[in-house]
């Protein structure tokens, strides 16, 4: 169990980190078949002043590569050397994936599908019961990085549950392009930081695979602005102003293709669209179809598809639907 004494005294993985230090402790969990063991290093900085924990983890799947950017952004720019508190963090969370770029750990299971894990279940289920144990405890505040899956390029966004008025209030602080209100899937990381009463930000942002550094900028700032906010930034870094505030969606719709084909896309992510806006065109290799796809409704584009070929079914564009809350297009995701 991690947790802090009454002498501020950080015990995590059964170290002991103190006032105003900092620490990398090895996270061992397994082995590979070569015996080599494979450590999840958990990067610590501690302020002398008291304050709260941050908790910054990326990487749960092992292809996501933009959110192990924004960690390393953080930590080489000493961005998470608080002026009071702790911040923690993990920049990949799946080293076993992140080795082999692929989304899942060695026995085939997703790791944010298996929270918060079992003492004596398959290693990804192992995995996340330790650390739920050993590391979690000790967060008061959680942020955990994530881009889309496969070809699909997120817009940034945080993603909250409907009704979870405190995580909005953060999410707006964090100030992402897009905030999507989505429902939570069952045995996530940020179900089980919900259900341990911990406030959590899930960002996504880009795609698998994939290093963007717009991305990443919005990401970095993100935390920066949360970090001024609990007064955990210190004074020689400047607060990343907004560009403008957020964009809420509750409710949107995949956009699927009529044609299998090459797609070509005329738009860029997050753009706002009009009903009958050209927006791609689907063609063929051998010159005989040429279909251009208009969007179907008004609305954010949320979620682009940026294989180069599609079937006919496939999702291509999330489009955002109805009337938002601050200008407020408000998406299922």
């Amino acid at each position: 169990m991690a947790f802090i004494d009454e002498n501020n005294v950080l015990e995590i993985l059964d170290k002991k980190v103190y006032p105003g230090k900092g620490a990398t402790i090895n996270f061992n969990m397994a082995k590979l078949y070569t015996t080599t063991s494979v450590d999840v290093p958990i990067i610590i900085e501690r302020a002398k002043k008291p304050g709260p924990v941050i908790l910054i983890t990326a990487g749960i799947h092992g292809d996501e590569i933009n959110g192990v950017e924004v960690v390393r952004q953080i930590i080489v720019k000493e961005i998470n050397k608080p002026a009071r508190g702790t911040v923690i963090c993990i920049p990949i969370l799946n080293v076993f994936g992140f080795l082999n770029m692929t989304r899942e750990f060695p026995d085939g299971r997703d790791l944010n599908r298996v929270f918060p894990g079992s003492k004596n279940g398959s290693l990804a289920s192992r995995f996340a019961y330790q650390f739920v144990h050993k590391i979690l405890p000790v967060a008061d505040f959680c942020m955990d990085f994530h881009t889309g899956g496969a070809s699909r390029f997120n817009a940034p966004q945080i993603r909250i549950k409907k009704g979870e008025e405190l995580a909005l209030h953060y999410a707006r602080i964090f100030n992402a392009p897009f905030t999507i209100i989505a429902k939570t899937l069952m045995k996530s990381y940020r179900e089980t930081c919900a259900k341990a009463g911990k406030p959590v930000l899930l960002f996504e942002g880009g795609k698998s695979s994939d290093s963007n550094k717009t991305v990443a900028k919005v990401g970095v700032e993100g935390v920066m602005r949360i970090l001024a906010h609990f007064e955990m930034l210190k004074a020689k870094f400047e607060v990343p102003d907004p560009t403008g505030e957020t964009i809420c969606i509750e409710n949107s719709a995949w956009m699927r293709a009529k044609y299998s084909g090459l797609l070509h896309i005329k738009i860029p992510f997050g753009k706002h669209v009009e009903k009958g806006e050209y927006i791609a065109t689907i063609t063929d290799p051998y010159g005989k179809l040429r279909h251009k796809v208009k969007a179907p409704n008004t609305g954010y584009v949320i979620n682009v598809n940026e294989s180069p070929i599609v079937y006919q079914g496939d999702a291509i564009f999330h489009i955002s639907i109805g009337t938002n809350s601050n200008e407020q297009e408000t998406t299922t995701a």
